[in-house]
């Protein structure tokens, strides 16, 4: 749907062409990668689906495709070999760029607070919906990334304000973190914490929301849905807990979501500004190797926009990021 739409508003670019990429199951980002290259595509946008940007998540990814490109085995954390692409050798290859961060995104946030305001106005009882407290529930990171200087909790923050705001800050609310795994220390408060301190206050009602994902799986189908809104709810004592929606395939956010790629190949640049400044505390080779290379793109991709969008040079242009 989004590529359909980018189609639509962005005819001199087109035909667009999505391709799926997964960290650690199929298929790939080096299976995509060399599709790609045999398919003869010409220009990339890597875009990450994860809105705010964590050296964890969206840097691991891209980090993933740089170090393809590095390795002449073409192997994959002990995954089987993966079969290099005949036109690659003679090629210099797609023109690369990255969308690694979105999270005030005026489509992302307004779309947040419509699934949010449906939720509560699917509560019939006005107490209960006016006494509702707003949980934020993102996935967790190790503190250990955080205090390296990961700009991840920060980000979130912002997606969770600007959707706040978007609501006139009508609710209670509070930003909390889940899915921590194993004994190291993690971002916190945790949602479960959270949902036992709030009943322990006397609160009784509470919706979830899962800011930092933007597609059903797991951790909202039933880390969420059957753990929390259920499960801890009841151990709580809570009389309702609920979850707004994904985003999943509204069309709006569909829609906003071809807006952004439009935006960012019009913009002409590589990566966001915040991307190129690494985490103070950085010690991944990998994160330098990745600036590196998405820096010497950055020629390509303004002679690409140059010739493909020439009206881009008079286009006021917004950042989100």
């Amino acid at each position: 749907m989004m590529v359909k739409h980018l189609d639509a508003i962005s005819p001199e670019t087109a035909p667009h062409r999505f391709y799926v990429a997964f960290r650690y199951v199929h298929p790939l980002v080096e299976s995509c990668v060399n599709e790609m290259e045999r398919d003869g595509v010409e220009r990339v946008v890597a875009f990450s689906q994860y809105p705010q940007y964590s050296c964890a998540t969206s840097g691991s990814s891209l980090n993933a495709i740089v170090r393809h490109y590095e390795s002449e085995e073409k192997t994959f954390n002990g995954v089987e070999s993966i079969e290099l692409p005949s036109v690659q050798n003679n090629s210099p290859g797609p023109i690369w760029s990255f969308i690694d961060r979105w999270p005030v995104f005026p489509p992302l946030v307004n779309s947040f607070a419509n699934k949010i305001l449906d939720e509560l106005q699917s509560i019939s009882d006005e107490t209960e919906r006016a006494n509702t407290v707003l949980i934020f529930s993102a996935h967790s990171v190790p503190l250990s990334v955080v205090n390296r200087g990961d700009p991840y909790p920060q980000e979130v923050g912002a997606t969770v304000h600007a959707i706040m705001k978007q609501l006139n800050f009508s609710w209670p609310y509070r930003l909390t973190w889940q899915s921590k795994v194993g004994p190291a220390a993690w971002l916190g408060p945790s949602t479960v914490d959270t949902l036992y301190g709030l009943s322990r206050l006397g609160y009784r009602h509470a919706l979830l929301i899962p800011v930092a994902f933007t597609l059903d799986h797991i951790e909202t189908l039933y880390e969420m849905d059957i753990e929390y809104c259920s499960e801890i709810a009841a151990k709580a004592g809570m009389v309702s807990v609920r979850r707004s929606q994904s985003l999943n395939g509204d069309p709006a956010f569909s829609q906003g979501l071809a807006e952004l790629v439009l935006d960012h190949l019009r913009r002409g640049d590589p990566c966001s500004k915040q991307f190129m400044l690494r985490c103070p505390m950085c010690t991944n080779p990998s994160c330098e190797r990745t600036r590196k290379f998405i820096m010497a793109q950055k020629e390509r991709v303004h002679e690409w926009t140059t010739l493909h969008l020439p009206s881009s040079e008079h286009v006021r242009l917004c950042r989100y990021n």
